[in-house]
């Protein structure tokens, strides 16, 4: 793809008009699988459904019997609940289309000369991105300005990262592999630096693209809710269908009934034992768990995460940002006797202001750390006509902070003078690099711990000057001078405390991550209700210990502190072995790994990078910790109103299932046909589909300990207990109608009393399943209600809906007989109601900390 008119854009980039003609000309910047669904293989999947194609079956038997109207009755039905079947489908692929349109890489460029961050579908050729550490890369573009390097891995398979220096527009997009220094390749990593880049291919034509790697089609695995689901699915439907194979051949055989009355007997029980509820069920309890969740300032990215909410025993946070306001100003300035507190007001006095100077040269001139960026703002602000620190001074190379030394070095080359060394980092390092011994030391090291016990982030500043031809090729070999120290104040966020009592009454466990000198790591954390005496682990500690050690160090560590990046890692899979279930969240290059490997991966989204949102699970909106706790909150609640709604389909088949079967086991005339049995799935379907999932929380819901990890709503205790309800139900049903067959009713007349029986069975049901019935009010019963009596008073009391159906008039006897089963079914279900072990979901053992 040739750059065209790009090679010469302008510094302004493209105008609107331009980029909205190349959107139009060459299609949006997706890749290949990301488009949605058609609507026709929508169609498609749901008429391949089991249940439609047994209705499709039936419709055509009752054709071949000469029932046209019943034939036209069902196959209407079929149509109809198909009809409502895609529109679901459709709005819950549009809502998850949405969320992915908010959770989608977002790109910086310049247009119209203003700097705009658009989704990066609308980058186009010519634009001009603009990158930062961090940036996952829109498109294949080429470096025009600045340095940075980039992680190439995903294209090229090596871990080494490339350097890129800025060069000149080709007449074809770059290769991966190829000898091209300043070209920069869709979905690749700015991992240091910063700079901008001009567009040269997008889409399908870029190198990703022609590979055919798409991020949107990535299949994610089956989580264990899906895998528990399809394996009670597959065993009930094959079971299903062999006993309504059994029960042909018995009506057929034994019972001497018509070989089509007899299929249609089989076809009644197989789509009465068929659990087409349950795909329902989970897709839209966790869609709409992930549409409520996004409401509350938290983006799902995957919505299998929703699942694992509730199963949370740790939430390793991120101090600065999450538990903190993220706020970072200068507080305090430190050097030998010499102090200078922001609080206190006044001018900087002068000793003070080399200290301030060379910790705003140690920082990147236009930083994306809010630590560093604090310190600029200082030195702008406190040291008097400076403008620009030492504009005319030339910048020839900077030592990054790394893992091994937890400082950073920029090296200035002033005008006619030796050459400018400035340092900072963690004082230990800086101290070390110093050279600090005996008395000095001990000074600075009861300095900083001073400053770290009221909660400040402390930083060691040292200058040096090199005069040799060459640079170094360490830190360590400067000869540094120690300036001081200087510390940052963020205060923790004023809902925090909460958040974390909300936690530990919830049984689950807070750990605190921070860079920080472990008595800041402290103080913060004992601001914010972590516990005076919480156990605490530096980085240094865990580089000490094998994987089993830490697991066991980790039993009541509430802090960890002086943390690299790599250590995250280490602490999700040390706590994932010890049997924790972890939720963590992250913000940087360097979490992705941690994120992908926990639970619940939670990225920061306005602090954090792209490829941190990419990897993670959920996306914070607010970066506030309270907003993990709320979605824990709703995870819970999902598994809570899950769990509810698998126990009502269990009990609900076990009367369909008994009058189904019955009959012919008793030889009483059928008592439930398909069409009935449509009828009863445009009950059971909305029932879970909107009165559970509209469930209101339970009270006790955050003061009871998490979900066992192992634990799914398929748990065998879960589905007896609702098989027991269902046992019940078919047992009061049966006895019902062998009083009535024994009275010589009417075929018809048995039957619809049955029905209506087994329609106010299922609402009482509900309220006997219903988590929170006992203390708040679902708007969706009474509305639910409404329509089902309505429906009811349809069939029976129109007379052409009556026959289609084989239902008799109403009656004063048919209505008594129907209310003295409910009274029953009502006394059995509250008598379950009293000896209820099932409760909600196992929960695993409460948690130290």
């Amino acid at each position: 793809m040739t750059a065209g008119a790009d090679t010469s854009a302008a510094p302004a980039g493209l105008s609107a008009a331009q980029a909205a003609l190349r959107l139009a000309q060459d299609g949006p910047n997706s890749l290949p699988g990301s488009e949605p669904r058609p609507l026709w293989r929508i169609a498609l999947g749901v008429l391949l459904e089991p249940m439609f194609l047994m209705l499709l079956v039936a419709g055509g038997l009752y054709l071949a019997l000469g029932s046209a109207a019943e034939a036209t009755f069902l196959l209407v039905s079929v149509f109809a609940v198909i009809a409502l079947a895609l529109a679901q489908e459709r709005k819950t692929q549009r809502a998850l289309e949405a969320l992915r349109d908010l959770s989608a890489p977002r790109a910086l460029v310049l247009r119209d000369g203003q700097e705009l961050r658009i989704a990066s579908r609308e980058v186009v050729r010519g634009d001009l991105l603009v990158l930062h550490e961090g940036d996952r890369i829109a498109a294949d573009a080429v470096l025009l300005e600045g340095e940075l390097s980039a992680d190439e891995s995903l294209l090229t398979g090596e871990a080494a990262t490339q350097d890129k220096l800025p060069g000149q527009p080709a007449q074809e997009a770059a290769r991966p592999g190829a000898d091209a220094h300043s070209a920069l390749f869709a979905s690749t990593v700015v991992t240091a630096g910063r700079g901008l880049a001009l567009v040269q291919a997008t889409g399908e034509r870029t190198a990703v693209g022609r590979i055919g790697l798409a991020l949107a089609a990535t299949v994610q695995p089956a989580s264990q809710l899906q895998r528990s689901s399809r394996r009670v699915v597959r065993v009930m439907a094959g079971g299903g269908l062999a006993l309504a194979a059994l029960l042909v051949l018995t009506a057929w055989l034994w019972d001497g009934r018509p070989a089509l009355d007899s299929l249609l007997l089989g076809i009644a029980l197989a789509m009465a034992i068929l659990p087409e509820e349950i795909p329902v069920v989970l897709t839209v309890f966790l869609a709409l768990g992930a549409w409520r969740l996004s409401r509350q300032h938290v983006l799902t990215r995957r919505v299998q995460a929703v699942e694992a909410l509730g199963a949370i025993t740790v939430l390793a946070v991120d101090k600065t940002g999450t538990l903190t306001l993220n706020r970072m100003q200068v507080a305090e300035l430190r050097a030998g006797p010499h102090a200078f507190r922001e609080q206190d007001g006044g001018e900087l006095p002068e000793p003070l202001h080399e200290l301030a100077e060379l910790a705003a040269l140690a920082t990147p001139a236009d930083p994306f750390d809010p630590m560093e960026k604090a310190i600029h703002a200082f030195a702008q602000r406190r040291l008097p006509g400076t403008g620009r620190l030492h504009a005319d001074w030339t910048a020839q190379q900077l030592y990054p902070l790394s893992r091994e030394l937890l400082a950073m070095t920029h090296v200035f080359a002033p005008p006619g003078a030796a050459r400018v060394v400035a340092t900072k980092g963690a004082p230990e390092a800086i101290a070390a690099l110093c050279r600090l011994e005996g008395a000095q030391l001990e000074a600075v090291r009861a300095q900083v711990q001073e400053m770290a016990q009221h909660g400040l982030r402390v930083l060691g500043v040292a200058r040096g000057e090199w005069d040799g031809p060459e640079l170094p090729a360490g830190q360590h070999e400067f000869h540094l001078r120690f300036l001081g120290l200087v510390a940052l104040a963020d205060p923790p966020r004023p809902e925090v405390p909460a958040a974390i009592a909300a936690c530990r009454r919830a049984g689950i466990r807070v750990l605190m991550m921070t860079g920080d000198h472990p008595a800041t790591a402290r103080a913060i954390a004992q601001r914010v209700g972590l516990g005076e005496g919480a156990g605490l682990l530096t980085g240094q500690e865990i580089d000490a210990l094998d994987d089993a050690a830490l697991a066991q160090r980790l039993v009541g560590v509430a802090i960890c502190a002086r943390l690299a990046p790599e250590h995250k890692l280490r602490l999700v899979r040390a706590l994932q072995a010890a049997g924790e279930t972890v939720g963590m969240t992250g913000d940087g290059v360097n979490d992705a790994p941690a994120l992908k490997a926990a639970d619940v991966g939670v990225a920061m989204g306005q602090r954090g990078t792209d490829v941190a949102r990419e990897a993670a699970d959920l996306v914070l909106l607010d970066d506030s910790f309270a907003s993990i706790v709320v979605a824990v909150r709703q995870g819970r609640h999902i598994d809570d109103n899950i769990a509810a709604a698998l126990r009502f389909i269990f009990a609900v088949h076990v009367p369909v299932i008994a009058l189904a079967l019955l009959p012919v086991l008793l030889h009483w005339p059928a008592l439930l046909l398909p069409a009935q049995i449509v009828l009863l799935e445009l009950v059971i379907d909305p029932a879970c589909a909107l009165l559970f999932e509209a469930e209101p929380p339970a009270p006790d819901l955050m003061e009871r300990p998490p979900r066992a990890g192992d634990q799914s709503p398929f748990a065998g205790a879960n589905l007896a207990w609702g098989l027991l309800e269902g046992v019940g139900l078919a047992a009061v049903l049966a006895a019902g109608c062998a009083w009535l067959v024994a009275q010589h009713w009417a075929d018809a007349q048995v039957r619809s009393t049955a029905f209506v029986a087994l329609v106010g069975g299922l609402f009482l049901l509900m309220l006997a399943r219903r988590p929170g019935a006992s203390q708040a009010r679902n708007t969706w019963f009474a509305p639910l209600l409404a329509a089902v009596v309505a429906v009811l008073v349809l069939v029976l009391g129109v007379p052409l809906l009556r026959e289609l159906l084989g239902f008799a008039p109403p009656s004063w006897p048919s209505a008594a007989a129907a209310g003295a089963m409910l009274a029953a079914i009502g006394l059995w279900l509250l008598a379950l109601r009293r000896l209820d072990f099932s409760g909600p979901p196992a929960r695993a053992p409460a948690r130290p900390g």
